[in-house]
């Protein structure tokens, strides 16, 4: 597959999965944190945009250390995303408006709420894992297992942003 394929494999699953996992370094860098977020993938501006709040320690953390990483899974597909990159805070009335949604309204009454902040992650490496589905993922285990063969479980690669 084409480095160009790979990126548009790369894009199209985090666009399909949505929700990951963000990782953080905490404030004094020594552990990371991760959280569950739901990712506005935008390619076309090269970015992975989230809705957070001003009020929590992600965005202290993001200050200290721009670098994390996404991790993206659709375990009913058996398709993962690891991303790395770097993030910044926003305070982008008009992109909150932009990525505002039904279920926004469970952590904000509405957009206009003056603690909502935009943080944007801009991928600079991926990896991807992305096989057949669970029943072709379980057959071939089951058969890998009997054969004493690793099983070919898909595709597995990684490509820069």
């Amino acid at each position: 597959m084409s480095h160009t394929s790979d990126q548009d494999r790369v894009w199209n699953l985090m666009e399909k999965i949505s929700l990951c996992m963000l990782v953080t370094h905490d404030g004094a860098g020594d552990e990371l944190r991760a959280r569950p977020m739901s990712a506005h993938v935008a390619r076309d501006e090269e970015a992975i945009f989230f809705l957070a709040d001003a009020r929590d320690r992600k965005d202290d953390e993001i200050e200290i250390n721009q670098n994390i990483c996404l991790t993206f899974a659709d375990t009913s597909g058996q398709a993962y995303v690891s991303v790395t990159g770097t993030a910044n805070l926003l305070d982008d009335r008009a992109k909150v408006a932009e990525l505002w949604s039904t279920a926004a309204k469970a952590w904000w009454e509405s957009k206009d709420d003056p603690n909502i902040r935009v943080l944007r992650v801009m991928p600079s490496m991926a990896e991807f894992w992305d096989s057949p589905g669970s029943l072709v993922t379980t057959v071939k285990m089951a058969a890998a297992a009997l054969t004493g063969q690793r099983p070919r479980l898909g595709e597995n690669r990684k490509v820069a942003l």
